[in-house]
């Protein structure tokens, strides 16, 4: 199905421990709080920019975001809120090349590495150790 936004979801899934919302057309995450008992949200292959609403999910271990919008590494800053975190997916975004979308590609640039400076418990980035 194609669910534009999250909270056409309703109220009623509080109590939801997984949600697979892979290429649905998902523009953002606006409404994810109604969720709060999510443990894994798979997000892949929408048009997800923005990463501000996770903060609210505290239980939060698996997030898959590959194949989204995300062009700016500063919005990796959310996910450390997220303290459960630990199963990270964001190959595929705009960050995994350089740092935002005004910046040139940066030959040092490595994303792995300012990943894990924002959410140092992660412990799987990319289906990867993050230690790797």
């Amino acid at each position: 199905n194609l669910f534009f936004f999250i909270r056409d979801l309703g109220t009623s899934c509080s109590h939801l421990c997984v949600l697979w919302m892979a290429c649905c057309g998902l523009s953002d995450l606006d409404g994810i709080s109604f969720c709060s008992s999510l443990k894994e949200l798979y997000v892949a292959h929408n048009n997800i920019s923005e990463l501000s609403q996770v903060t609210w999910l505290d239980h939060l271990e698996v997030l898959d975001l590959e194949g989204n919008n995300i062009e700016d590494i500063n919005q990796i800053q959310y996910l450390s809120l997220c303290s459960k975190l630990n199963h990270l997916t964001l190959e595929g975004n705009l960050i995994c090349l350089k740092p935002n979308a005004e910046s040139a590609k940066e030959p040092g640039y490595n994303y792995r590495v300012e990943v894990k400076k924002f959410v140092p418990h992660l412990k799987y980035l990319d289906k990867i150790p993050a230690s790797q």
